[in-house]
């Protein structure tokens, strides 16, 4: 017989560059996971910058930012005791990628970049 696994699936209300307000509902997100007993928790795309920032994501001020957060996710013993996973903008080799963030007990496990990007805006995509 196998184990049961719950898994938090979070589809938070994020405001594009409010990075404060961003955080808070993330920590609030994983905390009611814990509270609900799951194991995993995941988010939506780039939840700590907001979606649609538009031109400004490819600004290094924003990936900075998103970095702040999540160096305060990372210290925040409340999100401790469970996985989870946020979506930010990564900047590689001066490269920028659409990423999730594998985080457990404060430690990054795994950075993920997008595979498959749209073509042209939110909709009418081959994709």
């Amino acid at each position: 017989m196998g184990r049961k696994v719950i898994v938090a699936s979070c589809s938070l209300n994020q405001w594009a560059l409010d990075y404060h307000h961003n955080m808070s509902t993330i920590v609030e997100s994983i905390q009611q996971a814990k509270t609900l007993g799951a194991m995993y928790r995941t988010g939506p795309e780039l939840e700590i910058t907001g979606y649609s920032c538009a031109d400004h994501y490819y600004e290094s001020d924003t990936v900075l930012h998103a970095w702040e957060v999540m160096v305060e996710l990372l210290r925040n013993k409340a999100c401790f005791g469970i996985l989870y996973d946020v979506g930010m903008p990564v900047r590689h080799k001066n490269v920028l990628y659409n990423c999730r963030i594998v985080v457990l007990n404060g430690k990054i496990l795994l950075i993920r970049p997008k595979l498959l990007l749209c073509d042209d805006g939110n909709y009418r995509e081959s994709r």
